[in-house]
């Protein structure tokens, strides 16, 4: 399947999402989508760099702690998060993709599950692949949209973010293609129809299962993990 190596993208991310990735606080399912988003966007690498930049001045500028009994209190508060393991998985890796359909750091996940493989959804063609992560509040799937072939109307029970890896897809906001992220929460009710001509396969992360208008279709999705 035939890729670029410098997509147009028209579809970023918001600010607030590279700013938290850039402060390291965003759960390992977000922080993969985003660090494979920042692989194929040259525009998005160089937001981030700024805010690490301003990130860093800041921390450089930060008076010490002169106290000894403060810095041993932070200390043992640190040490504490750590052994509870309250920090998340941050993923930081974000070297430009070049030609491959699944740019880093995704393609490590993908291989340390042991490559892509495929589960059909029905009997229309569709299929996914769970990407495993030690985040718990997130699941990260690919989705492989036959052309032509549309996703069954939905909303969200909580947010989404879709990142085309191939092919195209379009609902009544956009079309969105390589590179393009879409972002989608309660308030958005579409169907996604993949673009004619060629599969369309996506990084998809949510928080919260789908919610199909289609009665038949809500009561398949534990059956079918979506």
């Amino acid at each position: 399947m035939g890729t670029t190596a410098e997509p147009i993208i028209r579809h970023h991310l918001e600010d607030e999402m590279l700013m938290l990735y850039a402060a390291g606080r965003l759960s390992e399912g977000w922080s993969v989508a985003v660090a494979t988003h920042l692989a194929l966007c040259p525009s998005c690498r160089g937001r981030v760099g700024v805010y690490e930049a301003i990130g860093g001045h800041f921390l450089d500028n930060e008076e010490p702690i002169e106290d000894d009994d403060a810095v041993a209190e932070s200390w043992s508060r640190l040490k504490s998060r750590i052994e509870n393991e309250e920090f998340p998985n941050v993923v930081t890796l974000r070297r430009p993709a070049g030609d491959r359909l699944l740019p880093q750091p995704l393609r490590s996940y993908v291989d340390r599950a042991g490559g892509l493989k495929w589960k059909t959804l029905g009997t229309g063609g569709a299929a996914q692949m769970i990407v495993p992560t030690e985040d718990k509040s997130t699941t990260v799937r690919l989705l492989r949209i036959p052309a032509g072939l549309p996703v069954p109307e939905h909303t969200h029970r909580g947010d989404e973010l879709t990142l085309v890896l191939a092919g195209s897809f379009s609902d009544q906001f956009a079309t969105f293609r390589r590179g393009d992220v879409e972002m989608a929460d309660p308030d958005v009710l579409h169907t996604p129809r993949a673009g004619h001509g060629q599969d369309c396969i996506c990084l998809a992360v949510t928080d919260a299962p789908l919610k199909f208008s289609s009665r038949l279709l809500r009561l398949l999705q534990p059956l079918l993990g979506i």
